[in-house]
């Protein structure tokens, strides 16, 4: 397991398995968000049966299935509404920490400057400068 903190209260990372949500809880998270779509994974990591690892051990889970190259607005209002619900730190993962770098930036966009919002991820080589522009616009639009 990878964690990779953009900020105090949400981190980043590839695949998880049910084994790692004991570390997850662990190291201080409240949430776990799934941004990959069961179609990608085997069963013993899909939706379902992370979820009831996680409510095995207190955790939220929520499942955000972001399709790779087809993130959607209703993936950016899932992703801001689970982050506003969260009672601590998040974690959120997809196969590389990517999308869930994406869906958060998006998510923020307004709450913090877009040269912020595509560094910090980038402190983990995910390159979202190809989101500047309607991060900006997002801001500018106060959809943030």
């Amino acid at each position: 397991m990878d964690i990779r903190p953009l900020t105090e209260t949400y981190a980043v990372s590839p695949q998880i398995h049910p084994a790692d949500l004991a570390a997850v809880k662990a190291a201080g998270y409240a949430m776990v968000i799934d941004n990959r779509p069961d179609a990608e994974i085997p069963e013993d990591l899909q939706a379902d049966r992370m979820r009831r690892a996680a409510a095995a051990l207190g955790l939220e889970f929520v499942a955000n299935p972001v399709i790779g190259g087809a993130l959607t607005e209703a993936n950016v209002t899932a992703q801001a509404a689970a982050l506003t619900a969260a009672k601590g730190p998040v974690l959120a993962y997809c196969a590389s920490g990517n999308r869930s770098s994406m869906v958060w930036a998006l998510a923020n966009a307004g709450r913090k400057s877009s040269d912020e919002l595509i560094a910090l991820p980038a402190r983990y080589g995910y390159n979202l400068e190809h989101l500047r522009a309607k991060l900006d616009l997002m801001a500018k639009r106060g959809q943030g």
